[in-house]
């Protein structure tokens, strides 16, 4: 998704996450074939890589990668699928309005992202690899038109969402969630600006959430017929 919180997070670490050994390894196999593309993509240029080349240096078979990741560009976008995952989850929530269950879902990332670099050896080094990253990510006319698509059914799947949980009608809910879906488009590209201007993590967090929140205030009135 250009300018979402996709473009940007890095790989986190499979192992941190539940579950039984064959399911922690399939997380660790993903989580390195993710991170051995996207070093060979920074590295060489999204083009110039190959996949047979991810698969000899992970020392798997290229089925074996296409088994972990449909497209070559999903070897670098590999994220959207978490965030998917948690805002359907945060919109089913009666409890709480769509605004604030998609501001929690962003807060979670940007808190990520924030101990992400925090734990790294050389934040400002690594600030500067998120940035290639995106830099990449919008570069690159195969990865642009992934984002497009995959831009395209998340907005498909909030605004069915919206519907069933209001509802309103069919286009009322589709403009409900480009708006809400636009606020990881606030994300990315706040990120982007401030990594530039080389704050430490803690304050990175703290100016990120406040551009979002800035934009989630102008759209807040729309969303008041939601619940």
């Amino acid at each position: 998704m250009s300018d979402t919180a996709v473009t940007w997070r890095p790989s986190g670490s499979a192992g941190d996450e539940p579950g039984g050994l064959r399911e922690r390894k399939k997380r660790q196999m993903r989580a390195r074939l993710s991170a051995t593309a996207t070093r060979m993509f920074l590295e060489r240029g999204f083009d110039d890589v190959r996949v047979t080349e991810i698969a000899e240096a992970c020392g798997v078979s290229e089925r074996t990668v296409f088994n972990y990741f449909p497209t070559k560009e999903s070897l670098l976008l590999d994220r959207f699928d978490d965030t998917l995952t948690a805002l359907r989850t945060a919109l089913a929530d009666p409890a709480s309005g769509p605004l604030p269950a998609a501001l929690g879902v962003l807060d979670t990332e940007t808190r990520g992202l924030q101990a992400w670099l925090a734990q790294q050896p050389d934040p400002a080094a690594a600030s500067a690899t998120l940035r290639r990253f995106r830099e990449l990510s919008i570069s690159t006319a195969e990865l642009r038109a992934h984002q497009h698509d995959m831009t395209d059914r998340l907005t498909t799947t909030v605004a069915r969402l919206l519907a069933d949980r209001a509802g309103v009608t069919a286009p009322e809910a589709h403009i409900a969630a480009v708006a809400l879906v636009g606020l990881w488009r606030v994300q990315g590209a706040s990120l982007q600006r401030h990594l530039g201007e080389h704050h430490p993590p803690e304050q990175l967090g703290v100016l990120v959430s406040a551009d979002v929140r800035l934009a989630a205030a102008l759209i807040e009135p729309m969303f008041r017929r939601f619940g």
